[in-house]
């Protein structure tokens, strides 16, 4: 498999972010007064957009999950979004891919500047050509990010692919007709991308080098 174009999820595919997003879950639960629970929890959490996930998950309406979102991000805009760790072997991936021609988005529904800040933290930011997030509301689907990314870029779909590890990466990537990746090594687990449908499946970051370099 060899493309030009690779979008790249950032939580559970670039970084490992279970950390912080799972403190600033539990800050703001004590902070409302809710059972914290554990860290273990929430894993759940990592990937789809954060409202669409409280309300999931505990049932709040729309107006109460935008007021939830506010505190829990007081805790990961300053301190959970660098409680984070690059994934081994990544950075080489990325270097590597760049090396050999390809052109790398970063296709994420966490708002832009906080991926942008990670992005530049962990050393990943020269490797892409754009950062293409969520708006600070949080309501933007994987489609939209990839969208962005496409028409900002000017992007050869037929010589694209999606990389991620949630079933939202490959519901984004075939909603705009390219292929996805799915990658075993965060949070979505194979059971869940097999189901969605993810074309390639790749168990550990070498898997995936294999894929996208072979």
């Amino acid at each position: 498999m060899r493309y030009e174009h690779i979008f790249f999820d950032l939580d559970g595919t670039l970084t490992d972010p279970a950390l912080g997003i799972t403190n600033a879950i539990i800050y703001a639960r004590k902070k409302w007064g809710l059972d914290p629970g554990r860290n273990e929890d929430y894993y759940k959490f990592i990937g789809p957009p954060m409202p669409k996930s409280y309300e999931q998950f505990w049932g709040m309406d729309h107006d109460t999950a935008v007021r939830f979102l506010a505190t829990y991000r007081e805790y990961f805009g300053t301190v959970g979004l660098f409680e984070n760790q690059v994934y081994p072997g990544i950075p080489e991936l990325l270097r590597d891919l760049r090396a050999a021609g390809c052109r790398l988005y970063m296709a994420t529904t966490k708002p832009t500047g906080f991926s942008t800040q990670i992005a530049e933290k962990f050393g990943l930011l020269p490797w892409f050509e754009i950062i293409s997030g969520s708006q600070p509301s949080g309501d933007n689907t994987k489609e939209d990010v990839i969208r962005f990314a496409e028409k900002t870029c000017r992007v050869d779909m037929a010589k694209a692919v999606m990389v991620g590890d949630r079933l939202y990466d490959v519901e984004g990537a075939h909603a705009c007709a390219i292929p996805c990746v799915g990658v075993c090594y965060g949070y979505g687990g194979r059971e869940e991308l097999a189901a969605a449908g993810a074309d390639y499946i790749a168990d550990t970051v070498e898997d995936l080098r294999a894929l996208l370099l072979a």
